[in-house]
């Protein structure tokens, strides 16, 4: 799970409004067979406005929705639905935001009794979006709380950038998340564990424009205690087109 959100949003900090529809092949089977039983195609789509303007008291920042599924079903199916939704805003002038996320989904398995929820998250916190060098990053602190049946309460930290290259012909893009969440969930799985778990997830981009509106890139994900509850730490790279729309 990740949030993890969401590599375009310094991008779209500068131009105000974008949309884009992205295809990913995954080929985490083909780096690591052992855990992953074959490739797979994941389709994104994610909307984000940036409107930070206005007389009023409340003035919104950026909304954010990010939609993920991984094709990894039988037949290739859709095995997993992930989403995110995000929405910061201010009534101040020093442009540090309120922000406020939520995110969820589901998961089908084979066989199908061991299928599972992505757990509802609730986050709010603090959002600073700044420049530096000619790169655009958003550095983003929130408490997070996930209603396990015994809930758990935590941090949550997400720092992404964006920095164009050679005139915009190419895009460098990313984000990284570290996070913690309690062991024991109040199942009887996890009732007998202690503590918290410490989370990491990040994913890079690089996309160059082939024509307008449409480019061809890689991505590389990287987890620790997401996949696995082993202290082990996985990077696996896909291959990716992508429209603007």
């Amino acid at each position: 799970m990740k949030f993890p959100i969401v590599t375009a949003f310094c991008l779209l900090c500068k131009f105000g409004l974008s949309q884009s529809l992205q295809l990913h092949y995954d080929c985490r089977h083909t780096v690591d067979p052992s855990l992953n039983s074959k490739n797979f195609t994941t389709l994104y789509f994610e909307y984000f406005k940036n409107q930070d303007s206005g007389t009023a008291f409340i003035k919104p920042g950026s909304f954010l929705l990010k939609m993920q599924a991984d094709f990894l079903g039988e037949k290739n199916n859709m095995g997993k639905f992930y989403m995110q939704v995000s929405q910061s805003f201010r009534c101040w002038t020093p442009k540090i935001f309120l922000n406020v996320q939520y995110s969820g989904g589901l998961g089908i398995t084979e066989p199908k009794q061991y299928s599972y929820y992505i757990t509802n998250t609730f986050s709010a916190g603090l959002a600073y979006p700044f420049q530096f060098r000619h790169a655009y990053f958003a550095s983003v602190l929130n408490y997070k709380f996930v209603p396990y049946s015994k809930p758990s309460h935590d941090f949550l930290y997400t720092l992404y950038w964006w920095k164009g290259l050679w005139n915009y012909k190419a895009e460098l893009s990313g984000d990284f998340s570290i996070w913690t969440e309690n062991k024991n969930h109040g199942d009887d799985f996890t009732k007998d564990l202690h503590g918290k778990t410490f989370y990491f997830f990040a994913e890079a981009q690089f996309w160059c424009n082939v024509i307008k509106n449409f480019s061809v890139g890689i991505k590389v994900n990287m987890y620790y205690h997401v996949l696995t509850a082993e202290n082990s730490f996985k990077i696996y790279p896909a291959i990716a087109i992508r429209c603007k729309i």
